[in-house]
């Protein structure tokens, strides 16, 4: 194993992170945005605001991400109109057209996770909440959307983990990350072994310090986690 040329390598590989984590971020965050929307209009009980909801998810997760890079990229820009519309600044920067696709994609997964965690809220809390005299927006922002975060992280962790990767297939529309510089590499050098194993050890990092976040995230949110050990194991009769 040539050592050298690996340490070359991670050293090229490297600045293509920001990028990568960038592409990620802005993926994610405009995601999760969409998914409370969509989750939201699921749990709406209005029919036609639920089938809209649920052709979206059909769509985005039973298509590959792959097929809707490409369509958003070379697709969008074949329509004039679309080229003589105000979007077009947006839609020929292949950087935003791949943030849109991650972005649709996670979205109709996420919704279903953050559906999922809304779902497991337990309904006698809303209840004593509304009791308590509280509206439906401060009982959804106070007590609804603090216990749904914390049913839906773990799913969601994992969802956040997938896109993280598959920024990877942005380099398909000349987008530069870790994988287009290491296609770039490999080309060069003929050597793809060693340079996606690197590029592979990238990626396994990153994920790494992410599922120490989330775990940081989930331990903050859950109170009883962080009670001792010794109160913990005692039943909550002998607690009081």
């Amino acid at each position: 194993m040539d050592l050298p040329f690996l340490y070359e390598t991670f050293l090229t590989l490297i600045s293509a992170v920001p990028l990568t984590l960038q592409l990620a971020a802005s993926a994610i965050i405009l995601g999760a945005v969409l998914a409370l929307g969509l989750a939201l209009c699921r749990l709406s009980g209005i029919l036609p605001l639920d089938w809209l909801a649920r052709a979206y998810i059909f769509v985005f997760r039973g298509t590959p991400l792959l097929v809707q890079i490409f369509l958003i990229y070379y697709g969008l820009g074949q329509f004039r109109e679309v080229r003589q519309s105000m979007f077009w600044f947006v839609l020929r920067d292949p950087y935003w057209c791949a943030v849109i696709a991650l972005m649709l994609n996670t979205a109709s997964y996420s919704a279903e996770i953050i559906r999922g965690g809304l779902l497991a809220v337990p309904h006698g809390q809303i209840e004593a909440a509304r009791a308590c005299g509280m509206s439906r927006l401060l009982v959804f922002r106070r007590i609804t959307m603090p216990l749904a975060i914390r049913q839906a992280l773990p799913g969601y962790s994992n969802e956040m983990i997938s896109m993280v990767k598959a920024t990877s297939l942005a380099s398909v529309i000349t987008i530069m990350e870790v994988t287009g510089v290491a296609a770039k590499l490999i080309s060069e050098t003929y050597r793809a072994v060693e340079v996606f194993m690197v590029a592979g050890a990238i990626y396994l990092a990153i994920n790494f310090i992410l599922t120490r976040f989330v775990a940081i995230a989930e331990y903050q949110m859950s109170p009883h986690l962080r009670q001792p050990a010794s109160l913990r194991d005692v039943p909550a009769a002998e607690a009081r």
